[in-house]
């Protein structure tokens, strides 16, 4: 009856039917188009964070510090240059040791000390959960003297010890991939193993106390043996967006996403909260079951726009920093995680010679550097060759990597070549100018310019082709 209350038992009546009534379905109303639409703009937006959740999960189920693999908080110290079965992060380098350590910012701030390196080249990038790269302690921006920091989470407030400076992370998840530069030899090893031995973390509650970090939880349900990327690249679109939809509420959206953030809520995909495709309209379901499928075409095939091609090279100087290009962010994710602004290295890659056909390891490539115009870093280059996967192709010489520490041969007019090929094409006396192919096995090249010198950049100095040997 109209304007009639209802009784207790009424009111407890209707509550009940309330509680039972299903959830409102994850995105209703969109159509399957619409759903696969805002689907792949939400899953390039989300790909380096859900990736560096994979990686963080990867390389810290340990109980302790293990070659790349260190428990929350504490720093791996790689001991020696990666060989071709590392497959912790895509494209790594054998020019400078690792030190990676993987943070945890949502209980209390961590201590970071630096230790005087006497002028040697190093540097502590630290990204947040997002790939950005937020502050970059090292030989280029603070210089080599001992150094001490406190890195803070994004709501975290609270006073220092006098005389620290704060690093505030916009995320809770924070990767300080540290790189030292190292010679390669014996003696060089030693002298970078002490200093990686002081590269320190220490919670704050604990800085200037004795202390031992925690052991590490081991997960057996972590998969330690496929490349992390495969890892995401496999998970169902449901598996992914509740990934991301966690992770957000850790690791906020930065405040220029918010246009993006808002696309995400029309699929039910919000920070911290649950989502679960199955309570979604069919219509949804099928259009978010393709998603990860046309995305992921859509990351690989930016690679002809993520640069600019100089002979065959694609440079890009978007890397590190990546504002609201999140498809220039996941691709730069999947090819190079970890890649540092390009302040403090650039990184060019070539997958074709100057005949515009995929590199094969059946043929030999030469790459030459005129007299006078070897490539423009400050702290050094190299040249490394990798397979379609980006890590190093497994070769019988163990050589990956060519670079400025090398005896290099020039040639008589003072120009020098490096060399690409198989068993056998090496002319004699160019053996230390090159690196051995696999016959049958693509490749792709990069080169590395740490701390690239400003003709990098204004186009004064540009990078040959590579071209094949007849």
């Amino acid at each position: 009856m109209p304007g009639r209350r209802l009784g207790s038992r009424a009111v407890l009546l209707v509550v009940t039917l309330l509680l039972a009534t299903p959830v409102l379905s994850v995105a209703a109303g969109l159509t399957e188009k619409e759903a696969a639409e805002l689907g792949v703009q939400a899953y390039i937006y989300g790909y380096p964070l859900v990736t560096m959740e994979m990686t963080r999960r990867v390389v810290t189920n340990v109980a302790e510090p293990a070659g790349a693999h260190a428990p929350m908080n504490q720093f791996a110290n790689l001991r020696r240059y990666p060989d071709a079965s590392f497959r912790d992060v895509t494209a790594p380098n054998a020019d400078t040791l690792y030190s990676s350590a993987f943070l945890d910012l949502s209980k209390e701030p961590m201590v970071l000390s630096l230790p005087e390196t006497s002028g040697r080249y190093y540097l502590m990038p630290m990204l947040s959960g997002w790939t950005d790269v937020f502050q970059v302690p090292g030989k280029r921006t603070t210089g080599t003297r001992a150094q001490t920091y406190v890195i803070t989470g994004p709501d975290w407030k609270g006073t220092l010890p006098t005389g620290m400076k704060e690093l505030k992370s916009p995320t809770a998840m924070v990767w300080i991939l540290g790189r030292t530069y190292c010679a390669g030899t014996a003696d060089d090893y030693k002298a970078v193993h002490d200093l990686q031995d002081k590269y320190a973390l220490v919670p704050l509650s604990a800085y200037g106390k004795p202390y031992t970090p925690p052991p590490g939880t081991v997960d057996p349900d972590v998969d330690t043996k496929t490349p992390v990327r495969e890892q995401v690249n496999r998970m169902s679109a449901g598996e992914y967006f509740a990934l991301l939809a966690a992770l957000m509420k850790d690791n906020p959206p930065a405040k220029a996403d918010a246009p993006m953030v808002a696309r995400l809520k029309r699929l039910g995909i919000e920070p911290g909260k649950e989502f679960d495709l199955t309570r979604a309209d069919a219509a949804v379901i099928k259009g978010l079951e393709v998603v990860p499928k046309i995305a992921l075409e859509r990351i690989t095939g930016h690679a002809k726009n993520a640069g600019k091609d100089v002979n065959g090279w694609l440079f890009t100087t978007k890397a590190g920093l990546y504002g609201t290009d999140y498809l220039q962010r996941a691709f730069v994710t999947a090819i190079g995680l970890g890649a540092n602004r390009p302040q403090d290295a650039v990184y060019p890659v070539s997958e074709t010679a100057s005949d515009g056909k995929p590199y094969d390891g059946d043929n030999a490539y030469v790459l030459r550097f005129p007299r006078g115009e070897m490539p423009p870093a400050q702290a050094f280059w190299s040249l490394t060759m990798y397979n379609d996967d980006y890590f190093f192709v497994d070769n019988p010489l163990k050589r990956y990597t060519l670079s400025s520490r090398d005896l290099l041969r020039p040639n008589p007019d003072g120009s020098v070549d490096l060399y690409f090929g198989p068993a056998g094409s090496a002319t004699p006396g160019s053996e230390a100018n090159w690196i051995e192919t696999v016959a049958g096995k693509g490749f792709y090249s990069m080169l590395r310019f740490y701390s690239p010198k400003e003709g990098l950049f204004d186009g004064t100095w540009k990078l040959a082709d590579v071209e094949l040997v007849k």
